[in-house]
């Protein structure tokens, strides 16, 4: 059933006249008029008489009116459900607990009527995640971008924050009373972390810290959540690991895990926003301008090659 058709006959019902019908819908009067005979001709029904004034629901369209109008308001519904704008900007981020959730919950509470959906596509391979993007399943994803230059055609990156790292170690370890840590004081210690996956967006980032800096960065074993991370780190006394400073771990305070934060420079882990290179979500331009108010890194920097110009 032509739902036009249907929005015809519901406004000329509703105004008692089809020029009116026709005018707020932006058509001429004879297209109302022949969508309505097409409408009748398929229900075997007359759905209006004339009159003086105008035109008037005969019994049947009395009847037919309020499934009609049902019928049209749902489609609108559905429309309004997928219509950029309308709906609620769905933004993909490594975790709920990462960086860039913290940062997109900044920009939320400064503007809490954002209809806003944070979700996890659970996908180590950036380029999966640019087709997510490329195919609309999100509007925009949180991830580093090794090759800048190798964007997808439909799609485009913007720089959007760079997120130092800090040392993760229990009270046992010999750098635990520690305030701050230079690259260099980490040398001969066990970094672990657990899971490195290739072709992960921070499989290449590690590589590169760990030649800059002559790091001993241990991926062995899967990695069984960050409960279990912690668990062995408030129990060892030689083994650490890397973690964003903006990044949000909770542990029992029988733990009495320390975050130390890495200077001379700051490692930092660059993030991009990809997001559609045309028609993207109206509400990413209150996102984007939200990162560029973001502050820079103090200091020296350390970035992998891939984004060495700052932010």
């Amino acid at each position: 059933m032509d739902t036009e058709a249907l929005r015809s006959f519901v406004r000329a019902a509703e105004l008692g006249q089809l020029r009116h019908a026709a005018d707020e819908l932006g058509v001429t009067q004879q297209a109302v008029s022949k969508r309505i005979a097409a409408l009748e001709r398929e229900l075997g029904v007359r759905l209006f008489a004339r009159t003086a004034r105008g035109v008037e629901p005969t019994p049947d369209g009395q009847a037919f009116l309020p499934h009609a109008r049902s019928i049209v308001a749902g489609v609108e519904r559905a429309v309004a459900a997928v219509r950029p704008g309308s709906r609620a900007l769905r933004i993909d981020v490594l975790g709920l607990r990462s960086a860039q959730a913290v940062v997109l919950h900044d920009y939320w509470r400064s503007r809490p009527g954002t209809a806003l959906d944070v979700v996890t596509l659970r996908v180590d391979d950036p380029r999966v995640a640019a087709a997510a993007v490329e195919a609309g399943d999100v509007d925009a994803s949180f991830r580093t971008v090794v090759a800048p230059g190798a964007a997808r055609p439909g799609l485009r990156t913007v720089r959007a924050f760079d997120s130092p790292l800090e040392l993760l170690v229990g009270p046992a370890h010999p750098l635990a009373s520690a305030r701050e840590l230079t690259p260099a004081q980490l040398r001969r210690h066990r970094i672990w972390v657990p899971g490195i996956a290739p072709r992960s967006e921070w499989a290449e980032f590690y590589d590169q810290l760990a030649t800059a800096f002559d790091l001993r960065i241990d991926a062995a074993g899967p990695h069984f959540g960050d409960e279990v991370l912690l668990d062995v780190l408030a129990g060892s006394a030689d083994v650490a690991t890397l973690v964003g400073a903006r990044d949000r771990y909770v542990w029992p305070a029988g733990h009495d895990l320390r975050r130390i934060p890495v200077v001379n420079p700051a490692l930092a882990y660059p993030l991009s926003l990809i997001l559609p290179g045309t028609n993207p979500h109206p509400g990413l331009r209150g996102v984007i301008a939200h990162l560029e108010g973001l502050p820079g890194l103090p200091g020296r920097v350390w970035l992998p090659s891939w984004a060495t110009t700052p932010r």
